[in-house]
């Protein structure tokens, strides 16, 4: 397969993810407010939480078209490297191996639709098939503020 030059956007293989925080249940339109308050909550805690691969990102997993009410919502979190002794009213979540078409969207969270649009529009030139039904991610490089994002987003593709 030739990829379509494109140099904001690549395809990226990780390998499986321990994260540990608070999974967001909301109504739709609800999550761009509950989100960021997970994601301060989650930093005011951080330091309860051992083993962490990064302290200065946060992750977020959700899955577009989950099967099982297990799977709805979003999750916002911090990898770790093994789970243990998981703070009270977090969770645990893992995420297998998978590989994923990426792009970094710095801006605002309002903005980051069109992101996904643009990544979505590359991911349908090169013949990628969505897995809509798997853990896709977004890992935060910067979120305390909604108006200045640095967020790689990661679509998980066949």
């Amino acid at each position: 397969m030739t990829l379509i030059p494109s140099p904001d956007k690549v395809v990226r293989e990780l390998d499986e993810l321990k994260l540990v925080g608070y999974r967001v249940l909301c109504s739709g339109d609800d999550y761009l407010a509950e989100i960021p308050k997970a994601s301060l909550r989650l930093n005011e805690r951080l330091s309860e939480i051992k083993h962490v691969v990064n302290s200065s990102e946060q992750i977020g997993a959700f899955v577009v078209e989950s099967e099982t009410e297990c799977m709805d919502g979003y999750w916002v979190c911090v990898e770790v490297k093994v789970f243990e002794d998981i703070p009270a009213g977090m969770v645990t979540l893992t995420v297998p191996s998978q590989r994923y078409a990426s792009f970094r969207h710095k801006g605002s969270n309002f903005e980051i639709v069109q992101s996904y649009n643009e990544l979505h529009r590359w991911i349908e030139d090169n013949n990628f098939n969505r897995l809509k039904n798997k853990w896709h991610l977004e890992k935060f490089y910067k979120w305390g503020n909604a108006e200045k994002l640095d967020v790689e987003l990661l679509d998980t593709i066949e």
